[in-house]
């Protein structure tokens, strides 16, 4: 494990510990360096676990930090690049672990983290332990309580930028409730909890390791002030609670973790210089691990090479090849664009489903004579369009596929780096054992739909079952994508050969979205930017 370099501080069993309380510090002490304690901060008010997948987490004065979404988390050959950098939080019960953890989120200023919290992964509780914990008899506080095996299960697919389910723990009633949260992977995970370092597996997916050390008094009175106002409990239930199992917890599970820390913070989010030590340390990380999109790399690795034998082009017969006239006609209205659009878009989505498995299916003639036919041979067929072009086919799709689940994808282009990044999601439940037909107008790079592509394996979907729609592909886009993931089946009405320097499809279609949409387009336009997915 990585630790901090040697700042001002006492070298502790291995840890780094800020000192804030004198003890100890001397002359050299960093007490008289850090701000007074503010007591006019508001309780968190909650009753449930966080584990939230909508974004914004939060919103800083610079930007907001997501949940939802990440930057590329592979590389050209579809496979991961770098891990996510996890750190772990543990301490005492309302040492302030989750205002740590947010006060590094705001000063760390990227936008791709994840807040994990311990908490969600209480044991689900018999009827006779409900009954134990309605008269705070049931010990939270013993690594008993946890559901270790899918913690380190779930921290393992988030380090590996995996899509999760997070259970989402009611305080209240001490279960957990119906509908879990989906959070994705991202650049920085933080994972807190009083039990963070009480699991051996746990502790090797963590790569910098923080205790919070808060004065016991001070705990008692956070939680006492939690536990009542936030989730209905009473004083003298509070009070036994504390004596007969966090005090005790604390000094035989939780106290001796600490010489495992990389670093001890005293005083938890009041302590700034901590904060801003352990952000330097992990942005020097994250440096360490940066993926560049290598646009070059991807334009220049398959050049000469013959299209893959996964791509099916729709044939270019006079009716196909005079639709493609009318529509890549610049002089073109809307209203004949939209229209000889959707015509090729439903050529495109028939032609597509010609793919899909099929089984012999014998039925009976209203003459009273079988008929061996064909049907889908599968558990579902679900559409995923990559906004916003990819949703103007979602039409054809459903005039074809009688009730077909839809989910969308929104990756737009980081302006700074020219990254793909992810920014929207919403799947259908259970899509890993479904045929997904994704859907994107115009594919140049194949750095949008290789996202996609990435985010439906995340999910467990087969690739082998992944087939990738598009009205116009360039030949560099068809390579890219064929390359990374040769199970999917590519199908497009036509591709062109060529790709300029701004990454525009030659001779094109231009910016399918806004001739759809009727939207202008801004002079610097790609392809598939703004609106439509990065590349």
């Amino acid at each position: 494990m990585n630790t901090l370099p040697a700042y001002s501080g006492a070298r502790i069993s291995g840890c780094w510990t800020l000192r804030s309380d004198g003890s100890g510090g001397g002359e050299g002490s960093l007490d008289r360096l850090l701000p007074s304690v503010s007591t006019g901060l508001s309780p968190r008010k909650r009753t449930t676990s966080q584990c939230k997948s909508e974004p914004p987490l939060l919103r800083t004065s610079k930007r907001t930090i997501y949940t939802a979404g990440r930057p590329p988390w592979y590389n050209e050959h579809g496979t991961q690049s770098k891990e996510a950098f996890v750190i772990g939080l543990c301490g005492g019960s309302a040492s302030g672990k989750t205002t740590v953890a947010r006060k590094i989120i705001e000063a760390l200023d990227v936008p791709w983290v994840v807040l994990l919290s311990m908490d969600s992964f209480y044991k689900v509780l018999s009827p006779e332990q409900q009954a134990m914990a309605a008269s705070n008899d049931y010990n939270f506080d013993h690594p008993d309580a946890f559901d270790f095996d899918l913690l380190t299960h779930t921290l393992r697919k988030l380090k590996q930028g995996k899509s999760v389910k997070i259970p989402v723990y009611d305080f209240t009633t001490h279960g957990r409730q119906k509908d879990w949260k989906t959070v994705y992977g991202a650049s920085v995970i933080i994972f807190e909890g009083i039990m963070a370092f009480a699991d051996k597996e746990l502790l090797q997916l963590l790569d910098m390791k923080i205790f919070v050390d808060t004065d016991s008094d001070i705990r008692l009175v956070r939680r006492l002030r939690r536990d009542i106002t936030e989730r209905g409990r009473d004083i003298e239930g509070v009070i036994k609670q504390y004596n007969k199992f966090v005090k005790p917890a604390f000094e035989q599970y939780i106290e001796p973790t600490m010489r495992l820390a990389d670093i001890v913070v005293p005083r938890g989010g009041g302590n700034m210089v901590a904060i801003d030590l352990i952000v330097q340390h992990v942005h020097s990380q994250l440096e360490e691990r940066k993926l560049r999109w290598d646009m070059a790399a991807l334009a220049s690795a398959h050049q000469a090479q013959p299209l893959p034998q996964t791509l099916s082009v729709l044939e270019s017969t006079p009716q196909v090849r005079g639709m493609h006239t009318i529509i890549r006609n610049k002089e073109t209205s809307r209203d004949e664009f939209i229209f000889y659009s959707k015509r090729l878009m439903r050529l495109l989505i028939e032609r597509a489903l010609s793919f899909l498995p099929s089984q012999v299916h014998i039925v009976q003639t209203p003459q009273g004579e079988d008929y061996e036919g064909k049907t889908f041979h599968g558990k579902r067929i679900t559409g995923v369009s990559i906004l916003r072009a990819g949703e103007t086919m979602e039409p054809a799709l459903r005039a074809v596929c009688k009730d077909v689940r839809i989910g969308k994808i929104l990756i737009q282009t980081n302006q700074d780096t020219g990254e793909p990044e992810l920014h929207y999601l919403r799947l259908p439940k259970d899509i890993s054992e479904d045929h997904v037909i994704l859907m994107d107008c115009t594919v140049s790079t194949g750095a949008a739909a290789m996202m996609a592509v990435r985010v439906l394996l995340d999910h467990d979907v087969q690739e082998d079952k992944i087939l990738l729609v598009s009205l116009l592909m360039a030949e560099m886009g068809v390579h890219s994508v064929a390359y990374a993931f040769p199970q999917v089946k590519i199908i497009t009405t036509a591709v062109d050969k060529k790709v300029n320097d701004l990454f525009h499809i030659i001779p094109g279609i231009g910016n399918f979205g806004d001739r759809y949409f009727g939207t202008d387009a801004p002079p610097d336009w790609s392809d598939e930017d703004m609106d439509e997915p990065s590349y």
